[in-house]
């Protein structure tokens, strides 16, 4: 392999923003399997490529178990199109239930919004008496 076609850890963490610990913590989870020159860890542009979806995966919300699923299916069938078709259904479940979460927190907002008028209401009342005692 060239120079250009392996990376450290500390290459992936700078270039991921994300720490060591991060990508041990997928190593021990089986997503990453980096090859060892002695003690150290030399990762692969397929590495790369993999830990750049699971932390695409994460970013969107989706579960370590199914971003492994993804990566296995493009492991067993070498199919972008199954691994595609299995990302759209957790793709469309996972907006259905950020959708669900977005009404919950307009609901929410509402209440606030009615429990702050009162409030102020209040507040002002009990200004206005203060200002103009009887």
């Amino acid at each position: 392999m060239t120079e250009q076609e392996v990376f450290t850890i500390s290459d992936l963490a700078r270039d991921f923003d994300v720490t060591l610990r991060t990508i041990r913590f997928y190593e021990e989870q089986g997503l990453i399997e980096p090859q060892r020159d002695g003690r150290q860890r030399v990762f692969t542009r397929r590495d790369r490529a993999r830990l750049r979806l699971i932390l695409r995966g994460k970013r969107i919300g989706l579960s370590l178990s199914e971003i492994r699923e993804i990566i296995d299916l493009y492991d067993l069938a070498r199919d972008e199109a199954s691994q595609s078709l299995k990302l759209l259904h957790l793709l469309v479940a996972r907006r259905e239930q950020l959708e669900e979460q977005r009404r919950d927190i307009d609901v929410v907002l509402g209440e606030i919004d009615a429990l702050e008028k009162h409030c102020r209401g209040v507040i002002d009342q009990m200004t206005t008496k203060a200002d103009n005692p009887a």
